[in-house]
């Protein structure tokens, strides 16, 4: 586990519409400071999405694919807590939770999908237990 990370926060899908949606909601509410970054697949769609935020807490850009495990990794070990978007979660989720849990990361999404939810729960609440995430 990472014991220094740079961000509070990294929103995961930030440039799907509901990732930009609450990439808006973080850009004026998160508290004036805190650390955070945008993640997803495409730098020019990152940039293009924090180029639209409101204020001057401008967040960082981090590319992160979900079928890319090293990327989720990287990610997941930079920031205290990941916010996800990226759906449908039964396909695309399972490995950012993989990465959350193995670098004692947060984690949170919007899913709307119970077969998802029991099914992790059943292979990673354990180890998150363990790993200071749960």
């Amino acid at each position: 586990m990472t014991t220094s990370r740079p961000y509070a926060l990294v929103l995961f899908g930030a440039t799907g519409f509901t990732g930009g949606l609450c990439a808006r909601y973080l850009a004026r509410h998160l508290p004036e400071g805190t650390a955070w970054a945008l993640a997803g697949r495409n730098r020019d769609k990152l940039e293009h999405v924090a180029a639209g935020l409101p204020g001057d807490n401008a967040p960082a850009l981090i590319e992160a694919d979900s079928g890319d495990p090293a990327s989720l990794n990287a990610l997941a070990a930079r920031t205290r807590a990941v916010a996800t978007t990226v759906g449908p979660y039964m396909q695309y989720g399972e490995p950012l939770v993989k990465a959350c849990v193995e670098q004692g990361t947060h984690y949170c999404d919007l899913t709307g999908e119970p077969e998802f939810v029991n099914t992790l729960l059943c292979r990673y609440h354990e180890a998150a237990q363990a790993n200071g995430c749960a």
